[in-house]
């Protein structure tokens, strides 16, 4: 993977045209299928949720539990599902549910919990929480610059304003050390860090009548709520889990181009590197923010909430359970890759598992892994290695010792080759998703007043699984706030938006570090279609020559346009560099 970034040419994007007949098969007309049927889902979920005024009809409250992260998690998806390209009404629903809801938090107080007094959004971001939360929180907002590109003032403001939260840019919300390179506490957020132990009372949120809602996490009662999060008190110093803040001035960069957000994300991940490498390999979750010193003055490397040794008692069963979030530190290393085109931070995470289950140990004769540290040293014992974070490792690197780490998956064995019904398969299976998720939503007589939240999450009809992965060769965008990371993407150069144009379909049935084979279908036998195909959720990839029926062309750039004559469609085999190109979210022509 070279590491050495290169501006691409501002020339429009090289032209080729397909009119080889081809009858559309039948995991393009899915495809063409499961992006028409989601929008109109989409909209009848958003108008029994939400108001005219784009606020969610549920009786608002502050907690980790079911709070104002939960609100905007209900528009998962939406974003990536325009971007794919579902009718622009997408777009327009979830702006203005954005919108609202950045309203409806900030206008929303707290009684009890004193952070949130003056409202539980400030400057447009929550006042503090910790970045598992707040990853949850702005999934919408990470993603939703795949399909608004350059042209939003608003969004590319609100981009630089939460970056500079981050950055030392707010001296009302000094979370950042320049000097030490670390965030200095887990809770954090536009008012600032929290650098005394929390309480109960501020992970939970004010008191309420469990008893009239239906609490997610099984809960009963109000004091079950706050014994949930008795042992959740150690909170300051820097934790892996805000390796999530650097999605924010990735984000910046994308929109601005401008040096000191890489800057500042090279130096804050180089800083993590650096803390990894004294401590074995492995990164800590936690770090002395009064001096940057791993571990502190006793040396607990692993302490924190959500740390490496964070087995909290469960009130709802009695037992202790192992809550070490380190999956969610994974953002931080596929952003700082993005930036730079650099090796060194998937090396990183390699190394700190085979440093993980470089500790295993034989027990009856039966080999076994840790997946904890704490006082006692290694715990959590499981049977398989140590393999968090391997797909998104395989990923960055498209090493074959890297995809071994992963175990069984569907598609990656599709891939490779094997089970060719795979698509077909994948998308009914969501197709049959969007619409038990509907029927769902459809036969729920919940009164607003008695939903909490989160109750709606799971029958958000918003289903891009398997788009994701067959459109555009990408990882699914997780629950911890990253951003797309995609083969390619496409873009409808008539309409000037993000996604495939109508009637086209598009099949990644091959990735390697250098190759992808993609087919583009033109489902209709009337109009022909010209579609922009990118490399890269960002342009980050160069796309060197596209092959097909045994002729190669040069392109040599980030993207190029396709013209599908009706009722045709082609196989392309295209080489090319990966993170050789300064990523950007300017749509193509905004580049020009």
């Amino acid at each position: 993977m070279a590491s050495v970034l290169a501006r691409a040419s501002a020339a429009p994007p090289s032209a080729i045209t397909v009119g080889t007949p081809l009858v559309a098969p039948a995991w393009a007309k899915l495809e063409r299928q499961l992006l028409a049927e989601q929008v109109p889902a989409c909209r009848e979920f958003y108008e029994k949720y939400f108001d005219a005024r784009g606020y969610l009809q549920c009786f608002v409250r502050w907690g980790a539990n079911d709070g104002p992260d939960d609100a905007f998690e209900n528009f998962n998806g939406w974003p990536e599902l325009h971007a794919l390209g579902a009718d622009a009404e997408i777009l327009r629903l979830y702006t203005a549910g954005h919108e609202g809801l950045l309203r409806q938090y900030t206008a929303a107080r707290t009684i009890e919990v004193p952070v949130a007094r003056e409202g539980m959004y400030h400057q447009e971001f929550i006042v503090q929480s910790d970045w598992m939360h707040h990853g949850e929180g702005l999934q919408l907002f990470h993603r939703m610059g795949l399909g608004l590109g350059l042209g939003d003032a608003t969004y590319t403001k609100r981009a630089r304003r939460f970056a500079g939260l981050y950055m030392g840019e707010e001296p009302t919300a000094p979370n950042y050390d320049p000097a030490l390179k670390l965030i200095r506490s887990m809770q954090n957020g536009s008012r600032g860090p929290m650098l005394r132990p929390a309480t109960a009372l501020d992970w939970v949120g004010d008191s309420f009548d469990v008893g009239k809602f239906v609490a997610q996490h099984g809960e009963s009662t109000y004091a079950q709520f706050l014994a949930h999060y008795v042992e959740y008190s150690e909170v300051a110093g820097d934790h892996f889990l805000n390796l999530g803040a650097t999605t924010l001035p990735t984000t910046a960069f994308l929109l601005t181009q401008e040096q000191k957000y890489k800057d500042w994300l090279v130096g804050y991940m180089d800083a993590w590197l650096e803390r990894m490498k004294r401590n074995g390999g492995i990164i800590p979750s936690y770090v002395d923010y009064r001096d940057g010193k791993v571990g502190g003055t006793e040396g607990k490397w692993w302490a924190n909430a959500y740390g490496w040794g964070f087995s909290p008692v469960n009130p709802v069963n009695g037992r202790r359970e192992n809550r070490n979030r380190i999956p969610r530190a994974i953002v931080g290393f596929a952003n700082a890759t993005l930036l730079t085109g650099g090796q060194k931070y998937a090396d990183a995470w390699r190394g700190m598992m085979d440093a993980v289950n470089g500790n295993g140990r034989t027990t009856a004769g039966r080999k076994e892994y840790p997946t904890m540290y704490g006082a006692e040293g290694w715990y959590g014992w499981q049977s398989k290695p140590w393999s968090v974070g391997a797909k998104e490792l395989w990923y960055l690197t498209m090493e074959a010792k890297d995809a071994d780490r992963v175990g069984e998956d569907d598609w990656m064995a599709y891939l490779k080759g094997e089970n060719g019904s795979f698509p077909e398969e994948a998308l009914r299976r969501d197709l049959a998703s969007v619409q038990r998720k509907t029927a769902a939503f459809r036969a729920d007589r919940t009164p607003p007043e008695r939903r909490l939240a989160d109750n709606m999450l799971g029958n958000n009809p918003a289903v891009v699984t398997a788009l994701t992965h067959l459109m555009q060769g990408a990882l699914v965008p997780g629950r911890d706030g990253g951003i797309l990371q995609a083969r390619l993407r496409y873009f409808d150069p008539e309409k000037r938006r993000a996604g495939v144009p109508a009637d086209v379909a598009a099949l990644i049935s091959e990735l390697s570090d250098r190759t992808t084979v993609v087919t583009l279908v033109n489902t209709s036998n009337r109009v022909a279609r010209t579609v922009v195909v990118q490399g890269g959720a960002f342009g980050e990839h160069r796309i060197e020559t596209v092959a097909r029926d045994g002729r190669s062309e040069a392109i040599n750039a980030r993207s190029f346009s396709v013209r599908l004559e009706p009722g045709c469609g082609a196989k392309l085999t295209l080489t090319m560099k990966r993170y050789v190109e300064v990523p950007t979210l300017a749509l193509p022509w905004e580049r020009l």
